[in-house]
This record gives C-alpha cells, sequence and structure tokens, in this order.
C-alpha cells in the first residue's frame, strides 16, 4: 500500500517523548515520506506544553524541501460531553486536530460515556481525527462510531503504536478488528499513524498496514495513500 504521510507524532515538547522537532522531520526525510505533522498533546496532559506554545506554531515553515511539516494537537477528550483541554478558538487555527482518550485526563466509568464522548467530540467543526479508538479499558461502539465519523467527516486513526507488544492499550487487534468492519460497510476512510514518541519510529505503520491487509480493507478508504483526500479532512486548507 503506498504510504506517504504520519500525521501523529510527538517531540520532546509533549514530556514523555525523546527526539526534537529536528530530530523527527529528519527522520521522516530520510524515510521518504511526503508528510509529517507534529501533534503534541494538549495542556491536560502532565507534563506537556503551556496554551501558548500551540499559539506560535504559526511562525514555522509548512514545507521542508519536498516535506510537508504540519504542526497541531492531540487534544485530551475529558468527559462523555465531549469537552477537550483547549478553547476552540486556539486549537482551529492549528493545520490538525487529533482528539483521544487519555486515562490521566478522562475518569468517565460508565460504558456508555466512551461512546458518547467520541461522537460528541465528533459534532465539533475543527477536530479532524478521533486518536486510538482502540483501547478496551474504554470500550466502544463501533457501528456508531463508523457511522458518526463519516457523517461528520472525521476521520478514525488505526493506531500502529497500540498494536506493539510494549503497548498498555487493551484488546486493540480485536477491536480494530470491529471497527474496520464497519468503515467497509459505512465507507469510512481511516488513517494510519505511528503515534512516534521517538524518531526511529516514524512512519513505523508496518503492524497497522498489516492488519488493514489481514482485514482486506480497501486501500482507497485509507487517506495515507492521497495527499488531496488528507488534506480535505484537516484544517490547513480551510486555513490557508
Amino acid at each position: 500500500m503506498i504510504d506517504l504521510l504520519d500525521s501523529h507524532t510527538h517531540t520532546l515538547a509533549s514530556g514523555h517523548a525523546y527526539s526534537t522537532m529536528n530530530d523527527m522531520i529528519a527522520a521522516a526525510q530520510q524515510k521518504g515520506l511526503s508528510l509529517l505533522a507534529l501533534t503534541e498533546h494538549a495542556p491536560g496532559m502532565p507534563g506537556t506544553c503551556y496554551d501558548g506554545y500551540f499559539y506560535n506554531l504559526k511562525i514555522l515553515p509548512r514545507k521542508r524541501g519536498q516535506l510537508w511539516t504540519l504542526f497541531g494537537v492531540e487534544l485530551n477528550i475529558l468527559n462523555r460531553n465531549g469537552d477537550v483541554d483547549l478553547a476552540e478558538d486556539d486549537y482551529k487555527m492549528l493545520d490538525v486536530t487529533i482528539a483521544s482518550i487519555h486515562p490521566p485526563c478522562y475518569h468517565e466509568t460508565d460504558p456508555e460515556a466512551h461512546t458518547e464522548a467520541y461522537l460528541n467530540v465528533m459534532r465539533q467543526p475543527y477536530i479532524n481525527i478521533i486518536g486510538h479508538p482502540d483501547d478496551g479499558r474504554f470500550p466502544v461502539d463501533y457501528k456508531q462510531l463508523a457511522e458518526s465519523a463519516k457523517a461528520y467527516h472525521k476521520l478514525l486513526e488505526v493506531n500502529s503504536s497500540s498494536l506493539a507488544p510494549t503497548t498498555f492499550r487493551k484488546n486493540a487487534r480485536e477491536n480494530y478488528h470491529e471497527m474496520l468492519y464497519w468503515c467497509r460497510k459505512y465507507e469510512t476512510p481511516v488513517i494510519v499513524n505511528s503515534d512516534a514518541h521517538a524518531d526511529f519510529l516514524v512512519g513505523d505503520h508496518s503492524r497497522a498496514l498489516d492488519l488493514l491487509e489481514d482485514e482486506h480493507f480497501p486501500q482507497e478508504l485509507v487517506v495515507n495513500t492521497d495527499l488531496e483526500m488528507y488534506f480535505s479532512y484537516i484544517n490547513y486548507m480551510r486555513e490557508n
């Protein structure tokens, strides 16, 4: 499968990642990617950058040679209402926004709350990607997730890190099996991302791509194969 981009990565600024911005960009160039997005954790995550970090991303170039270099945020979903930890006026100016559930920031225990949280966050127009909706600790109705992602023009992520032996997320492969079934049914596009927290992991999508192949998932529903399709989902083209 053609794999042009990695749209979910973290640098030292996120507090628990291990490479600089320039390290990550160099790794993307070395691996022949066409696009890299650096998406630091939003302020609700312990140890990450404060709000002002995101305000100043406008000064950075969006091309490094032939490589698109975009800048965004991985927002923390806070509750079943779909509230996140950065104001819309702040994140809508970023190139790409991911919204994810992370245990340090999300404390809902009602099983129905997790699906509600994702559905409510998808109603927010400047959120582009639902990050790693695969963790068995937060069970989800994947039928509703795929149907709503199609309706609200959002991308569902297949997160390669969730499939690694070192992951702390539970039952990701089984959950992706169900999610991809409903994405095929509703023709809901997905995005494959590394969630890299170190430069050597940039563009490492091997586990996710193997899973898509095993699931016979159609390439035309994977935005990594088509930059134009990817850009149609993110804030960058809306704001430029």
